[in-house]
């Protein structure tokens, strides 16, 4: 299914045109052949705007082949206005790097994760936060609420917005060959981590030893026995082909860290109101769309890895997990108020 559906979104990506600036033809003055005298009106072009959308996934990658369809919806929707080029697999720098260019308005558009967002607003640390969120059906509530609209808008004076969001999973943890069953099963154990504190801090609340290492580093690592396991969700196992050398993933689930699709503040200040509107309408459109894409790629992932890397699943009960982190979560909630309010929120959505 998922590569029935990544062809799909793959040939949407081949008929956008993404690089054409089309215009509606100008109208010829006939006026010395025609009988009546009467001359025909010009018809306007149209006055298209090119938008560039950067990121750094490949084209196969589900969240990518999102954002081609929310490509394609806008310069439909905008009857042409609107058109645009995307850089895929990091052409023009990293996450960071871009949403500086996106910031200078050298980029209109760009995806990054949740966290890359904690330095520009206190209350996208919420996302990096364990059990946050009760499981996806709740995920999806908490990201379309009022709440994370608000958190989108207040960025602007920073040089962007966000538009939407794109699911990237559950994270849990996978190791070599001991499950994590209980957070006592952590004790001693080296797991590698992103480099933000809020992580560093979940490993240690739940008895582990976290250690900081570029996300290529991963494999070699955990072949090294640097690292005893990593934590991600299913398709680090296949795509970052961890499954090869880490054997046990546990269904703990602790985080779920969403992708952010974000605009620059000076584009969308640059465009009609009607191009605005056209713009959250794609980009939620596209979020419902990548949403069964995002299920079949795990399912593949999934089959995969259990048939040709032999890789073992364990289901885990969350509550000692849960209890776990919770004085961590605490201490988070108390030292910063958007965080709070962004918990609260959630809260009453369960």
């Amino acid at each position: 299914m998922m590569k029935k559906l990544l062809a799909l979104g793959l040939s949407a990506f081949l008929a956008l045109g993404l690089t054409a600036c089309g215009s509606k033809s100008e109208g010829v003055n006939n006026a010395g052949s025609s009988s009546s005298g009467t001359s025909t009106e010009a018809a306007k072009p149209v006055e298209t705007t090119t938008l560039k959308l950067a990121h750094n996934l490949n084209e196969q990658h589900s969240v990518h082949i999102a954002m081609v369809e929310f490509a394609r919806l806008a310069e439909e929707k905008s009857e042409g206005s609107l058109k645009f080029e995307i850089f895929p697999n990091g052409q023009l720098g990293g996450e960071s790097e871009v949403l500086e260019q996106l910031q200078a308005g050298a980029v209109s558009m760009t995806k990054v994760s949740a966290a890359a967002l904690t330095p520009y607003s206190e209350g996208y640390n919420a996302f990096t936060l364990p059990y946050v969120f009760l499981n996806e059906e709740h995920f999806y509530k908490s990201m379309e609420s009022d709440a994370v609209k608000e958190l989108y808008a207040e960025t602007k004076e920073q040089g962007f917005i966000g538009l939407t969001y794109y699911n990237s999973g559950a994270r849990s943890f996978y190791t070599k060959n001991k499950p994590i069953l209980t957070p006592a099963d952590l004790k001693g154990v080296k797991i590698r981590v992103m480099g933000f504190e809020s992580q560093t801090d979940m490993i240690q609340a739940l008895g582990g030893t976290p250690v900081g290492l570029p996300y290529g580093d991963v494999y070699t690592s955990l072949q090294s026995g640097v690292i005893d396991g990593a934590e991600s969700n299913e398709t680090a196992l296949t795509i970052g082909k961890h499954g090869e050398v880490a054997k046990q993933f546990s269904y703990d689930e602790h985080t779920r860290i969403p992708d952010i699709l974000v605009m620059s503040s000076k584009v969308m200040d640059s465009l009609t109101a009607e191009q605005q509107q056209v713009i959250f309408e794609a980009a939620a459109e596209s979020t419902e769309f990548h949403k069964p894409l995002w299920t079949a790629s795990i399912d593949e992932a999934i089959k995969e890895a259990q048939e040709t890397q032999g890789v073992t699943f364990n289901e885990v009960d969350k509550g000692p997990f849960r209890e776990a982190v919770a004085p961590m979560i605490e201490k988070y909630a108390s030292a910063m108020p958007q965080v709070k309010a962004l918990l609260d929120a959630f809260k009453g959505l369960e």
